[in-house]
């Protein structure tokens, strides 16, 4: 592994389409060493968010593999891979992704009491704290605003002390100053907790605050 946390080889992805095969992504080799923070641009449709979903066990490439902490991914069922996911990575997304009936406090706790932690109500509230929305716990998402939610999501991504972070578009929702603030929340916790964290974005000035940034073009990599 020599030191990366997260590598890919030969990486490719082929879906059916009624014009036949069509080639998503194709001889993508990364790798990302722990610490790390890296930026996936590109324009719509170059595969960013298919090559974050591989990268994150949540497909399956047509062609290579992804080594996540060491693991194979493509070793893995899908049992595998979702305990190797609840065990190590955190997720932000665009859309917040957030349960409807559960609140603030509920939505953090979840992946700890997910995995048996019997902290887990002290665990979230301390970091809804250290999002700045320790008054907000009892709220429903529908009563937050687009910006609480995604602070409500990042939340739930640290609770759980990640090795590694995926965020997908994690200001795209959100108006300019609201992003701002996400942004220098989502890397300042990233600092504190030295996460390692591959960010799609088509944000020029997200991307620049990355340590690396891997533009994506036609599903190949950029030189």
């Amino acid at each position: 592994m020599n030191g990366a946390v997260l590598r890919t080889e030969n990486l490719g992805k082929q879906v059916s389409s009624p014009e036949g095969s069509l080639t998503i992504l194709e001889g993508v080799e990364i790798s990302i060493a722990a610490g790390e923070t890296v930026a996936l641009v590109g324009p719509s449709g170059a595969g960013k968010t298919t090559l974050l979903a591989l990268l994150a066990g949540l497909d399956l490439p047509s062609t290579g593999r992804v080594w996540l902490c060491g693991e194979d991914l493509t070793a893995l069922d899908e049992d595998g891979r979702a305990r190797l996911r609840g065990e190590r990575v955190g997720f932000v997304f665009q859309s917040f992704h957030l349960v409807p009936s559960l609140t603030a406090l509920e939505n953090v706790m979840l992946p700890l009491e997910l995995a048996g932690n019997r902290s887990a109500e002290a665990s979230a509230r301390e970091v809804l704290g250290a999002v700045g929305l320790d008054h907000r716990l009892a709220h429903y998402p529908k009563q937050l605003s687009g910006g609480e939610k995604q602070r409500v999501a990042i939340a739930r991504a640290f609770v759980t002390r990640p090795q590694l972070l995926f965020a997908d578009e994690p200001t795209g929702n959100l108006d300019t100053a609201s992003g701002q603030r996400i942004a220098e929340l989502l890397f300042g916790l990233n600092r504190q907790a030295k996460t390692t964290l591959v960010l799609v974005t088509h944000e020029r000035a997200l991307a620049a605050r990355c340590d690396r940034v891997i533009e994506i073009v036609a599903g190949r990599i950029g030189t």
